[in-house]
C-alpha cells in the first residue's frame, strides 16, 4: 500500500536529455563491466570457455564505454551528470553476482542475457529519441552489438544445456507472462491480503459489528488496490524493463490487491459476530497458501521460505489487530 513512496524521486526515461541518456549509458557500461568481470572470476577454473566469453563481453563494455565517454566530451564537455540506472524509471537493479552465482553457471548464463536483452532495449530506445544525428548513430550502433551479445549468452547456454526452438519460445512467453501478469498480481495478493488483515480484524473487536467490519473491510480493499494499482502503473512504463504494458500490470495488481482484502472482508455479511469471524479467519489462510503456493510455482521460492515469509508474517498483522481492537 505504500509501495508508492519507493518510486518517489526517479525520473521518467523521456524526461532525460541527450547528455542524460549518454551519462546513464556511461554508468551502465561501467557496471556492467564490472558484473562480467566478476562472472568471468568465478567460471573460470570449472567453465573456462563461458569465462573467456564474459571477459570477452567485459572488454567491449569497456570499449563501449569508451566511445560514449569520447562522444560526451564532444557534445557536452568533460563534466558527465552523475545518473544512473537506479535514478530511472523501469530499470531493474543488476543483482549482485553473490545473489546469483550460488544459483549455478546456467543462472549466469540467463542473468547476462537478461542483462544484455535490457541493454539493447535501452539503447533501442534512447536512439529513437536523441535528436543530434551522432549521438543517435552511436546508440543504434550499441543496440545492435548488445543484441549480438544477447545471442552469444544464449548460444552458450544451449551449448551447456541444448533445448528446441519450441521449448525457448514456451520459456520466453512464460517469463513474460510472469513478469506482466504474475509477479504484480502476486504482490496485490499479498499486500491486500495481509496489509488489510489489522484494519479489519481491528475493527472486528473493537465493534463486534458485522457490517461497520464489512464497510472498513471493503474501503481498505478498494484503497488499498487503487493505490497499488497507479503505483505499479507508476513505478515502470515497461519501456526498458521489458515487463510489459503498465496499464495491464496495474489492473493485475490493483484487482489482486482488491480481492486480497474483499476474501476475509466479505464474510462480515453474515450477521452473526463468531459465525462471520471463523469464516473470515479460514478465509485468511486459504488466503496466505495460496500466495506460498504462487511463489512456489511461479517465482520458484522454496516451500519453506514462502510459508515462513507469508504464513509467519500474515499471523502477526493478524494477531496485531487482533491485540488493537479486542484492547
Amino acid at each position: 500500500m505504500f509501495s508508492s513512496f519507493l518510486s518517489r524521486g526517479r525520473r521518467d526515461f523521456d524526461s532525460l536529455s541527450e547528455q542524460e541518456m549518454l551519462a546513464l549509458a556511461i554508468s551502465s557500461e561501467e557496471d556492467d563491466a564490472r558484473i562480467y568481470q566478476a562472472y568471468a572470476q568465478w567460471l573460470r577454473a570449472d567453465f573456462p570457455d563461458t569465462a573467456r566469453m564474459f571477459d570477452a563481453m567485459a572488454a567491449e563494455e569497456g570499449q563501449h564505454r569508451d566511445w560514449l565517454i569520447e562522444l560526451h566530451r564532444e557534445k557536452f564537455g568533460e563534466a558527465i551528470p552523475l545518473i544512473r540506472r537506479e535514478h530511472v524509471k523501469g530499470f531493474y537493479d543488476r543483482k549482485p553476482d553473490w545473489l546469483v552465482k550460488p544459483k549455478g553457471v546456467d543462472e549466469v548464463r540467463r542473468q547476462a542475457a537478461a542483462m544484455e536483452e535490457q541493454a539493447c532495449r535501452f539503447y533501442a530506445a534512447a536512439a529513437r529519441r536523441a535528436s543530434d544525428a551522432s549521438i543517435r548513430k552511436l546508440l543504434g550502433e550499441l543496440a545492435r552489438a548488445e543484441a549480438g551479445h544477447i545471442g552469444a549468452a544464449m548460444e552458450a547456454e544451449r551449448a551447456h544445456a541444448p533445448r528446441s526452438v519450441q521449448e525457448a519460445e514456451r520459456a520466453t512467453e512464460h517469463r513474460q507472462f510472469v513478469l506482466t501478469y504474475v509477479q504484480p498480481g502476486l504482490a496485490g495478493l499479498m499486500d491486500g491480503s495481509v496489509s488489510t488483515l489489522a484494519p479489519i480484524f481491528a475493527t472486528a473487536f473493537a465493534t463486534q459489528n458485522t457490517w461497520t467490519t464489512f464497510l472498513v473491510g471493503v474501503a481498505a480493499s478498494v484503497g488499498a488496490g487503487i493505490s497499488m494499482g497507479f503505483t505499479e502503473v507508476a513505478s515502470d512504463d515497461g519501456v526498458i524493463s521489458g515487463r510489459g504494458s503498465p496499464i495491464r500490470r496495474g489492473l493485475a495488481t490493483g484487482i489482486m490487491t482488491t480481492v486480497g482484502g474483499l476474501g476475509h472482508a466479505l464474510p462480515y455479511l453474515i450477521p452473526d459476530f463468531w459465525t462471520a469471524t471463523s469464516l473470515a479467519i479460514a478465509i485468511v489462510f486459504v488466503e496466505l497458501w495460496a500466495i506460498a503456493f504462487i511463489q512456489n510455482k511461479y517465482m520458484e521460492t522454496p516451500w519453506g521460505k514462502a510459508i515462513f515469509q507469508v504464513v509467519l508474517g500474515g499471523a502477526l498483522v493478524f494477531a496485531a489487530g487482533v491485540l488493537i481492537g479486542g484492547g
